[in-house]
């Protein structure tokens, strides 16, 4: 398991925590040890998969979505994977930030879904 405490592209409060749970599938943030996030992949040879994105009810609003967009991003470029973002959230967070468009590997067919899981 992967985890981390800050990070320098979204600010939030020193209670969140940000994840790689490898026992699940999928990258966690909680907030004062509670799952507030989840972001859920495959893990496939050469690339990470993601394919949903959910925030629960009582954290929505805070952008910690993105937060853990940015952990779990990040965390996928540096282990030299490509992403394939089938989650809609996922996707549109990629469309917003640049700096991965490099390391993406669109699916032929557009994510499903609403993005809004702030």
């Amino acid at each position: 398991m992967t985890e981390f405490t800050d990070s320098t592209a979204e600010s939030f409060s020193p209670d969140v925590t940000t994840v790689r749970n490898d026992k699940f599938h999928r990258y966690e943030l909680l907030v004062d040890g509670e799952v507030a996030v989840i972001s859920q992949f495959m893990d496939k040879p050469g690339h990470i998969d993601f394919l949903h994105t959910e925030t629960r009810p009582q954290f929505k609003g805070r952008g910690l979505a993105k937060v853990l967009a940015h952990f779990a991003l990040d965390d996928v470029v540096a282990s030299g994977k490509r992403i394939i973002p089938h989650c809609p959230f996922i996707a549109a967070y990629l469309r917003k930030h640049e700096v991965y468009e490099l390391d993406i590997d669109w699916p032929p067919e557009a994510p499903v879904g609403e993005p809004g899981n702030e």
